[in-house]
């Protein structure tokens, strides 16, 4: 495919990256020539310097003949002016990036659509959403529903006292078909295992169940179970203020944020929350706002430095569930290793989306925070290669595995004797770039 992205911030920035390491042919408009030749001589993308509203600049980037086309500039009105332009010139798809989410309701879509934009993306509401779910559940480093929870995909840390610590997967939950473990990672490797691994204390572990098996989950994990009442925010931030719009009224919630300007724009946007407005990395402030008491700490200051720093100080009085929003990505691994708890970053959410676009048809796909692996949802056609016989019987790629199907709306774990049914939606794990590879498989 031939995709242009128009906006070399962030979120343009990462997805450059991530999809030139595919076979496509990625081009990056943007008005900073220094920070897009930088980007060009390290990967293998083409760079244009432009406006995304200029016709000149956007023929100049191939746009007539792009296959798709993604303007995420930081200004909303900027992005869907240039994919009104791009899809009159020619492109095939458009994606823009909104701060809107009235835009997002689903009677807005033919209208958005009949201007020439075919998707939206707001990547700090998903932010927001992927935080709301990570505090369901204060043991977990990362929950994601599948088919709408039919299948539960979670990874938490495993402790010593894990039942799980030592032993090889295919005894770890003999005899118990709604849970199976389906991706390791240890320090910075990332493993697809076998029956053969076994877990180690300290290594993340991703499983797939049911809502069933989420308990059991837990239990075999060695962690315990922590109700989350009371929550305090770092940092006043857009996302901050759509993660209290969308968490239940019943919440206690205290926000600290040392811009006036946003402590008032928090209170116009939000109810019944405790605001003061100070400095979060005053660890006396915290004391005096008596962080030990709070179930939850959410840091989403938007300084990575100061959410990891503020969360371990956070860990350190007590606190049993901390979130820190961490948008470099090279501090992930970092933060991982240090132990703060979930690490958001909407960079990471906001590509699963994108991707889904890119393949089409009936793929979803979702990335991992902590494993540099890809979830995807496909359906089983009639005579595909994937139904021709139980899984044990079939050569899949490497580093690939099916983590369950969703049948009927019910979700099955699947285990080497499952027998994929045309009609299937089939949740698999599998090692970056491999998309193209498991697809064929389905059709």
């Amino acid at each position: 495919m031939k995709i242009i992205i128009a906006g070399a911030g962030d979120v343009g920035t990462h997805l450059a990256k991530m999809l030139s390491k595919e076979n496509h042919t990625i081009i990056l408009l943007d008005e900073q020539e220094e920070k897009i030749k930088a980007l060009e001589a390290n990967y293998d993308i083409l760079s244009v310097t432009g406006s995304p509203t200029s016709l000149k600049d956007l023929r100049e980037a191939q746009v007539p003949t792009a296959d798709l086309f993604i303007a995420v500039t930081p200004i909303e009105s900027t992005n869907i002016t240039a994919c009104m332009l791009a899809t009159n010139l020619g492109a095939q798809k458009t994606l823009a990036r909104i701060d809107n989410q009235e835009y997002l309701l689903p009677k807005n879509k033919e209208f958005f659509k009949s201007m020439g934009i075919d998707s939206l993306i707001y990547p700090e509401m998903l932010a927001a959403e992927e935080i709301v779910n990570n505090l369901k559940k204060g043991w977990v480093r990362q929950y994601v529903e599948i088919s709408g929870g039919a299948l539960i995909v979670l990874a938490t840390k495993i402790r010593g006292n894990s039942p799980l610590c030592n032993v090889p997967l295919e005894k770890a939950f003999a005899g118990n078909g709604k849970i199976r473990i389906v991706v390791i990672k240890r320090g910075e490797e990332t493993i697809i295992p076998s029956g053969k691994h076994q877990v180690l204390e300290g290594d993340i572990v991703y499983f797939i169940t049911t809502r069933d098996g989420v308990e059991e989950v837990r239990i075999q994990s060695g962690k315990e179970l922590h109700d989350i009442n009371n929550i305090m925010f770092l940092g006043a931030s857009r996302i901050c203020i759509k993660t209290i719009q969308s968490l239940p009224k019943s919440k206690d919630i205290k926000v600290i944020e040392k811009d006036i300007e946003k402590t008032y724009r928090l209170i116009e946007n939000t109810e019944k929350v405790l605001t003061i407005n100070g400095d979060g990395r005053d660890i006396s402030l915290l004391k005096q706002e008596d962080i030990e008491s709070f179930d939850a700490f959410v840091a989403l200051s938007g300084n990575a430095e100061t959410n990891i720093l503020s969360c371990l100080a956070a860990k350190e009085m007590g606190v049993p569930r901390t979130i820190a929003e961490v948008e470099n990505m090279d501090y992930i691994d970092m933060a991982e290793g240090l132990d703060i708890g979930a690490v958001i970053n909407k960079k990471i959410i906001a590509a699963s989306h994108i991707y889904q676009l890119i393949l089409g048809g009936d793929v979803s796909v979702k990335c991992l925070t902590f494993a540099d692996v890809d979830v995807i949802e496909l359906k089983a056609e009639n005579n595909s290669y994937i139904t021709s016989g139980p899984l044990y019987t079939l050569k899949l790629p490497k580093n690939t595995i099916i983590g369950g199907i969703v049948r009927d709306g019910v979700g099955i774990v699947a285990v080497g004797g499952t027998q994929i049914q045309a009609g299937d939606n089939v949740t698999v794990f599998c090692g970056k770039n491999a998309l193209r590879h498991i697809e064929k498989l389905f059709k």
